[in-house]
């Protein structure tokens, strides 16, 4: 399965082309809205003021409700921009404008962000909401809870007891945390960001279960953590991706960091699952556990040093428009829809 994301920031509409669906899926769309939601802005202090109802309209590969099998088009109406608050002469610190200016020859659309907006996560939301229910059919569920945010930690998934009832139940919170009392830590340092005219970034840990041991390779292209880092690295503001313990590996001795395997009801498992569910770029049959980083959001209101492009001069920009002053609890659904478009790729190759 491949999809193609289209559109800008503040462009009629985004949408997603949906290529190599299986035919005759039952489309559950009370499920996509809800994903849809889950990641919608002007919900909340904690998010940008810019109000979108994120209703989808497919155009195409959906009849009576089940998939064709032909390509899958979806689009999703741009109807609360404010492109006055954008120019292209001063590049924003930390945003891909000059990197993008400059690919493009100044020919990108730049009012908030364009193509480079988190608001194009709203397609890639959907394409994932689709990719849930085609794993769903083979026994997989894929869910997501904030990690930190600001430094303060929420309690960690182990990879070993999950299951999807506790991906429900974390879906239907609009803050989720495994730890209420640390959601509540989390709230108040962006708050607390946001009176300061800045911005806190932090990390989202993700998990899948009910995949199979076997799936993958070791080579370039086909490994299981190259595929779902793929997927995880176009979304706007991930800069970081560590499966299982990642970097904690560094600090262990091998009778700390190996998995012990064992049987368990007849079946091999691993009493720890350190490795996040992977060996050799291959699925082990533990489930996939990986978490990923998010960097502080790029536009905030303080004075940044900068350079006007027409003037070839240094330059000090303040970003007006509006703005998250955190983007982690939105980009918990977006991060499941990386991993499930992933997952669905793996299946396949």
């Amino acid at each position: 399965m491949r999809y193609t994301i289209f559109g800008e920031s503040h462009g009629p509409a985004v949408g997603v082309v949906l290529e190599g669906l299986p035919a005759g899926l039952t489309l559950d769309m009370a499920a996509v809205e809800r994903d849809m939601a889950r990641r919608a802005p002007g919900k909340s202090p904690l998010s940008t003021a810019r109000k979108e109802a994120d209703r989808v309209e497919i155009l195409s590969g959906l009849y009576r409700g089940k998939t064709c099998g032909t390509p899958l088009c979806a689009v999703i109406a741009n109807t609360d921009t404010h492109s006055g608050d954008y120019q292209n002469d001063l590049p924003r610190p930390g945003h891909a404008d000059y990197a993008g200016f400059v690919r493009y020859g100044g020919h990108n659309d730049y009012r908030g962000g364009g193509h480079f907006s988190g608001r194009l996560t709203a397609p890639l939301v959907f394409a994932g909401a689709v990719a849930k229910q085609i794993l769903a059919e083979r026994g997989v569920s894929v869910g997501a809870h904030i990690a930190s945010i600001a430094g303060i930690e929420d309690t960690p998934f182990d990879g070993i007891h999950e299951d999807r009832a506790l991906f429900e139940a974390l879906a239907a919170k609009p803050f989720p945390t495994l730890s209420d009392e640390a959601g509540e830590r989390m709230r108040k340092a962006i708050y607390e960001a946001k009176e300061q005219l800045d911005s806190v970034g932090g990390t989202i840990q993700c998990c899948a279960v009910g995949l199979p041991a076997g799936l993958g390779s070791p080579d370039f292209g086909c490994n299981v953590e190259g595929i779902l880092s793929q997927h995880l690295f176009a979304v706007p503001a991930v800069k970081a991706v560590a499966f299982g313990d990642g970097f904690g590996f560094a600090g262990l001795r091998g009778s700390e960091a190996n998995d012990p395997i064992v049987l368990e009801d007849g079946r091999i498992r691993t009493a720890t699952n350190r490795t996040g569910g992977v060996n050799g770029g291959i699925t082990n049959g533990m489930p996939i556990l990986f978490t990923v980083a998010l960097r502080p959001t790029a536009s905030i209101s303080r004075p940044q040093r900068t350079v006007s492009l027409s003037r070839m001069e240094p330059d000090t920009l303040v970003v007006r428009g509006r703005h998250d002053p955190c983007i982690v609890h939105r980009a918990v659904p977006v991060i499941e829809a990386a991993c499930a478009l992933g997952l669905c790729e793996l299946w396949n190759v």
